[in-house]
């Protein structure tokens, strides 16, 4: 992507593709340790206008929207992906499931490393005889009877490769050909939780949306952990609709930006179902002069990349239907093709959420809406306050660039 400079419209410097220029000071007791109870009790800063915002409530969504507008969704749901095990005989170790690389071959993030040289084997216990769902939102994950009487005693996967992107290991899991690892992990596993949350007393459905059906991210996609089954009936009536797409948060959410120059950082891939259903309501919506509201910044990255993906193929309409991966960087200078407006959560220093969310608004507009969140008190990070980027609040570069 070239830097534009375009005098008069809304100029960027240097600073918006430097590292350095997406740094904040947080104080840390506004890292927000549980969710709000219930889910849509939590703060909301509606930004609706290059220069006003309003401080709501996110039960208050369905008066910020308008009769028209679609939001669209990431139906993931999160894995009971890190797992608790050993060596043969020997010492505890930890891994962080982060993707499927082939059948029951996974790449993961383990601790200690240096404890897992090629050939180690790792063996796992089951942590509970049965599924612990408190408030199921998609398909049961209880392992069939018929699966139980064909799988080992124990579960067991032996290091086979080191990946070098990310430091981790590959992993291959002994079962059966038939056996999937999937369907298992809520009896070896547990839903991982962010490291900056260190002292939670959240359940593990807290941290799967209401929503939440096909399994297959790591972490959560938060924007939408504010919505509750009332507040979508409310959104409803008001002809407010919505659609869903998949993106199963990965590595690639939360790799660390470590270049100076945010334009040269590579994303990881990560994978993504934007379904023709969902393409066709999208553009019905449009049709009709409705707006595209993502929830997230992963269904920014799912919409943009389906869009970046299928550029110049048949058709008439921006977007078409895709299934694959998708590393698009979002940051200053981005040329929107899809998304009009977005809910989004108050995101990390230094992060790639932080320059997606720039891209949308300009830099220095987000960091004095982050300083003005802080001095109100709103709670940041996974499970804090949301933020609601009107269409009209967009900046005016964001659409001059390609």
């Amino acid at each position: 992507m070239s830097k534009i400079d375009f005098t008069g419209i809304d100029p960027m410097t240097e600073i918006d593709w430097s590292l350095d220029g997406y740094n904040y000071e947080l104080p840390p007791d506004l890292i927000a340790q549980n969710p709000a109870v219930p889910r849509d009790s939590s703060r909301l800063l509606a930004v609706d206008s290059p220069s006003s915002q309003q401080h709501r409530i996110f039960r208050d969504l369905p008066d910020l929207l308008e009769p028209g507008d679609l939001l669209v969704m990431n139906n993931t749901r999160v894995l009971s992906a890190r797992m608790k095990g050993h060596k043969p005989n020997g010492p505890a170790v930890e891994i962080l499931l982060m993707e499927e690389r082939q059948h029951n071959c996974w790449l993961a993030l383990v601790k200690p490393g240096k404890r897992l040289k090629l050939g180690a084997t790792i063996e796992f216990e089951p942590i509970a005889p049965e599924c612990h769902e408190i408030e199921p939102a998609g398909p049961c994950c209880c392992v069939p009877e018929a699966t139980l009487s064909v799988l080992p005693d124990r579960l067991t996967a032996t290091v086979i490769a080191r990946d070098e992107a990310t430091g981790g290991r590959i992993l291959e899991f002994h079962l059966p050909p038939e056996i999937s690892l999937v369907p298992l992990l809520d009896e070896y596993g547990h839903v991982p939780l962010p490291p900056y949350i260190d002292h939670s007393q959240a359940l593990p459905e807290q941290y799967q949306t209401v929503y939440a059906e096909r399994l297959g991210a790591i972490a959560a996609p938060t924007a939408g952990l504010h919505f509750t089954k009332e507040l979508l009936h409310c959104l409803q009536q008001r002809g407010i609709e919505k659609t869903f797409i998949t993106l199963h948060v990965g590595v690639g959410t939360f790799r660390p930006v470590d270049v100076t120059d945010v334009t040269t950082h590579k994303m990881h891939g990560e994978w993504v179902e934007v379904s023709p259903a969902a393409v066709e309501k999208i553009r019905e919506t449009k049709s009709k002069g409705g707006r595209i509201i993502a929830v997230g910044t992963t269904v920014v990255r799912a919409l943009e990349g389906a869009a970046v993906a299928t550029d110049g193929t048949t058709g008439d309409f921006p977007l078409q239907p895709f299934c694959g991966q998708t590393n698009l960087f979002i940051y200053p200078g981005y040329k929107w093709r899809v998304v009009d407006g977005m809910i989004t959560n108050f995101h990390l220093p230094r992060s790639t959420l932080l320059m997606l969310v720039s891209a949308s608004i300009g830099r220095p507009r987000l960091l004095e809406l982050y300083r003005e969140a802080i001095d109100n008190q709103y709670r940041f990070y996974s499970f804090g306050d949301a933020m609601l980027i009107l269409p009209e609040a967009k900046s005016a570069c964001s659409d001059y660039f390609g």
